[in-house]
């Protein structure tokens, strides 16, 4: 990262720390009001996405690429939504456009403790399936209101302070997510279902805060900008949805964003592993008594650890800069469980663990760096009026990421990580085989992991050697 800014004196790192927090001083109630939504939707949220394949074949009887496809359809249509979802939510505004969403995902989650609570149901998992499916939109739009909002709701000067507090409050939730489960599953001994239960609770709590605390769509501007600035900076642009499409398709800097973001698919998909392959995998090769909740929440408290220590530096160095070498970091954090540790000596379950503990730190040392800043650099190169479907848009690589490895997820535990293997003909569960040694790399968890973190390395080393083609048109925030 040797393009930092000129280096400054001890004082004034110390003075600019603080001053960089205070910034955020600026916001209004609106802002705070958004991300208390936002940490109490991610809770839910998380929660349900981590334990819906455990839930869809534990609970429903499906097998893993019947959950798999399922999963699929909803993270897919959620893709396609948020094609659409930004459009919406600069149409209809903020305030409507959350008040939809928030409604929407209410419904849809009560309907689904209704399938899990009600065993006499049939096609239960058909139902399941169905209601995923409606999910989508509604999970579409509320991402792109909080990309919105948290644009609209800060000032210049503490957007960058702004999208990292926002990127942290969802972490904040995911962690809260993780631990939820373990609470629900281990210490309450409750089924996986009351898991969406507690869905049904926080969306509640997010129609009350939104009611209670957002009641403004204006722009916030800084006092001390200049009036001509201000004036600019104020005036929300609402255009036809379809005319705004077509001007934007023909902006260069849209196909600077679809390139950067199909280039970093795999690295967005090593965040999906850790719900869609990692409960199962941890399930098959620790035991069932694996704590994946715990584990998945490892990187969410690292994450709030890191973001807070790191959001006064944040604009130290350049935004494609931060997140093209960050993405590398989270990118190499499979390949720790690539390695076969078992073979020397270590038991499977330390093993795993400990697989787990080095694929977790490097990915949140990464993420740390480089996720906030690819937000920023959509809201950067985004034309004045169209910042919902820039952040929208970028949005996509996680949602296709999900896609992704929701279709192959049941192949790839499939192949890699069953609960049972063949061997001489017999029918074996996985750890028992892996701990006397009777598959070779190529057909153990290991393999998987070697594979995936080779195809997102790939795609970041590939976008570094375009680096000068995607820095045009990004407006640093120093």
């Amino acid at each position: 990262m040797s393009e930092a800014a000129p280096r400054r004196t001890a004082s004034e790192m110390i003075v600019g720390y603080f001053r960089d927090f205070g910034v955020l001083r600026e916001t209004r109630t609106e802002y705070w009001g958004i991300q208390i939504i936002n940490f109490l939707d991610c809770t839910a949220y998380f929660a349900l996405l981590t334990i819906a394949a455990v839930f869809l074949s534990d609970d429903l009887g499906l097998n893993d690429r019947d959950a798999g496809y399922v999963i699929m359809a909803f993270t897919s249509t959620t893709s396609l939504m948020l094609l659409f979802s930004g459009m919406a939510t600069d149409w209809l505004g903020i305030r409507r456009a959350l008040n939809v969403s928030l409604g929407g995902q209410l419904v849809l989650r009560l309907a689904m403790v209704w399938v899990g609570l009600t065993p006499s149901l049939p096609h239960r998992g058909l139902l399941a399936g169905i209601i995923f499916f409606l999910m989508a939109p509604f999970m579409a739009g509320l991402q792109t209101v909080f990309q919105a909002a948290t644009n609209r709701y800060t000032t210049r000067r503490s957007r960058g302070a702004g999208f990292n507090l926002w990127y942290l409050f969802m972490n904040v939730g995911a962690a809260a997510a993780g631990f939820s489960i373990d609470i629900v599953r281990k210490l309450l001994h409750l089924p996986n279902v009351h898991i969406f239960t507690m869905g049904v609770v926080t969306a509640v709590l997010c129609i009350i805060a939104g009611r209670l605390l957002v009641r403004s769509e204006e722009q916030l501007v800084a006092a001390d900008e200049a009036p001509e600035e201000q004036e600019k900076d104020k005036k929300v642009v609402r255009k036809n949805p379809i005319r705004d499409w077509r001007e934007m398709v023909s902006e260069p800097t849209l196909w600077r964003l679809v390139v950067l973001s199909a280039l970093i698919v795999g690295v967005r998909a090593v965040y999906a592993y850790l719900y869609l392959l990692m409960p199962k995998y941890w399930l098959r090769t620790i035991g069932p008594d694996a704590a994946f909740g715990t584990l998945n929440a490892i990187n969410p408290i690292g994450i709030v650890i890191g973001l807070v220590l790191f959001i006064p530096f944040a604009n130290r160095y350049r935004v494609f800069t931060m997140l093209v070498y960050g993405a590398m970091i989270s990118s190499i954090s499979l390949f720790p469980m690539a390695l076969p540790w078992t073979v020397y000596g270590l038991k499977i379950e330390n093993a795993h663990y400990l697989m787990a503990l080095l694929c977790m730190a490097l990915l949140t040392v990464g993420e740390v760096v480089w996720s906030p800043k690819f937000y920023e650099y959509a809201a950067a190169i985004a034309p004045k009026g169209q910042e919902g479907m820039y952040l929208g848009l970028s949005l996509i690589p996680w949602f296709l990421a999900k896609t992704m490895v929701s279709a192959l997820s049941g192949h790839l535990l499939e192949r890699w990580s069953p609960e049972k293997v063949l061997i001489n003909g017999v029918p074996t569960p996985l750890q028992q085989a892996m701990v006397a040694h009777q598959l070779g790399y190529w057909h153990r968890p290991e393999a998987m992991w070697f594979v995936l973190g080779a195809y997102a390395l790939g795609g970041c080393l590939i976008a570094a050697l375009l680096g000068k083609w995607f820095s045009q048109g990004v407006e640093e925030s120093r």
